[in-house]
């Protein structure tokens, strides 16, 4: 098999990470991604404004109930999508073509395998894992439900994020928005026909999710398989090389056991809001998919910093990549504080879009008080992660995490809250800007002793 060269300019959806204005550059690729997450909340705020105006509150609890679990499986696998995005453009920065071909299929194959095991896990532990997190018995059942149908579409999820790593990795941000605002707007109608014309409630909603999901999968594999790009994609190469496969798995399993780490204390946290009842779980569950559209925001940063600091570092650039970090920090600090407080100020405005029930609303502004004026902290803390793993560190932030997030926040849980006069929503919202603040500050420090390291070897290696 011949391997074209990797072009030495940029194509036209593409951008030059290695020279140049970084904020400029940065702020280009980071607002398709910003975009790009906003559209996939969208996917699910669909689904919940659907079924909290036109099937009740226990539709919105059931598919509210689901968040924690569906996270909890997919970041694993959402980990190795990172590990190949910071190896294909290590890579492409390397101008190494025969090996961004391997990596390129090695990921896309990846991605299949990884949603096959994800329905099979999905579709038979759902129930079990449901009450495990003390899902209220009201809305168990419809529940159930969703999950399993929202599993059974999650291999294209998967193809979905996977391909759009592999772009981000060279530089185009701007496709994968374009995909999903085809299947956003396809994703809504669905929603809409399924719920309101067949009254089918919670299944109608998983459905559309997963339709929506395939078409944009679709495009996504039709916009690889362009012969004229640097990350071609022939589906008859499909293939797992062994060496690339460990190079992905290097960078890309600390990056999802992280998010299983992140995700573990989340359903702690749901498990312990689930405690307060029906209209708590249904207020938390509107305002922690508003506070998405803040986060998605925020880690455009993240992403922006793990391919520039991933693509200079392959091109041996290392005095950039403290400015990329700098960029990174003060792009997510400014973000983070306009939206995070402009959905404070709004907080009840927004609610209502998800429901008429005053106390379900109150229950939401509780959450969104306290999270999203800290939320700023949330963004730094992943800009440091994106440079860490861009630099090859994965290991330590994954260590980081599990200690100063999902340790503190179990700490927290099963100390702080089982205190009389804490036991209560706000005890366990608090949890989350105190594991922030602790974890960002260590990471830092981590960032600093590590890149001084780099700078002293001099041996280039970009695996």
């Amino acid at each position: 098999m011949k391997f074209p060269k990797v072009k030495s300019k940029p194509a036209i959806h593409d951008i030059d990470m290695c020279s140049g204005s970084i904020l400029k550059k940065m702020i280009l690729f980071a607002v398709p991604i910003m975009f790009s997450g906003i559209l996939q909340i969208l996917f699910n705020a669909a689904d919940i404004i659907v079924v909290g105006q036109f099937a009740g509150d226990n539709a919105l609890a059931a598919v509210g109930a689901n968040t924690s679990f569906i996270n909890l499986l997919t970041n694993l696998f959402m980990g190795l999508s990172i590990g190949a995005n910071v190896l294909i453009a290590r890579l492409y920065g390397a101008k190494n073509q025969k090996d961004l071909d391997r990596a390129v299929h090695t990921a896309m194959l990846l991605s299949i395998y990884s949603g096959i095991l994800m329905t099979i896990i999905g579709i038979t532990s759902a129930r079990y894992i449901l009450v495990l997190m003390k899902t209220p018995a009201e809305v168990l059942d419809q529940a159930v439900v969703y999950l399993r149908i929202y599993f059974i579409g999650v291999t294209s999820t998967m193809i979905y994020n996977f391909g759009s790593a592999v772009l981000r990795a060279i530089g185009d941000t701007k496709r994968p928005l374009y995909y999903l605002i085809i299947a956003g707007i396809i994703n809504v109608i669905l929603n809409l026909i399924f719920v309101i014309v067949f009254g089918m409630r919670v299944a109608g909603v998983a459905i559309a999710t997963a339709i929506s999901q395939s078409v944009a999968a679709f495009l996504i594999i039709k916009c690889l398989s362009r012969k004229d790009s640097a990350v071609c994609l022939v589906i008859r190469h499909l293939h797992i090389h062994k060496n690339v496969f460990f190079r992905i798995l290097k960078i890309g399993l600390p990056a999802g056991i992280q998010g299983i780490i992140f995700s573990l204390s989340n359903v702690v946290i749901q498990s312990s809001v689930n405690l307060f009842g029906e209209t708590v779980v249904a207020g938390n569950s509107a305002a922690a998919n508003i506070e998405s559209f803040a986060y998605f925001s925020m880690t455009a940063f993240y992403q922006a910093t793990i391919s520039f600091t991933s693509q200079n570092f392959g091109a041996g650039k290392y005095k950039r990549i403290n400015k990329i970090f700098i960029v990174g920090e003060i792009c997510v600090f400014v973000v983070g504080i306009c939206i995070g407080n402009a959905i404070a100020l709004g907080g009840r405005t927004l609610l209502c879009i998800y429901t008429s029930n005053p106390s379900v609303i109150e229950a939401g502004m509780h959450r969104i008080a306290i999270i999203c004026t800290t939320y700023v902290l949330c963004g730094m803390m992943e800009v440091v992660v994106g440079a860490l793993r861009g630099i090859g560190y994965s290991i330590i932030p994954m260590l980081v995490s599990l200690v100063g997030v999902c340790g503190i926040r179990l700490v927290w849980i099963a100390t702080v809250f089982q205190k009389a006069q804490y036991h209560n929503p706000t005890t366990v919202y608090l949890s989350y800007p105190i594991s922030w603040a602790i974890t960002f500050l260590v990471l830092v420090i981590c960032f600093i002793i590590l890149k001084k390291k780099i700078n002293r070897s001099d041996t280039h290696n970009i695996y």
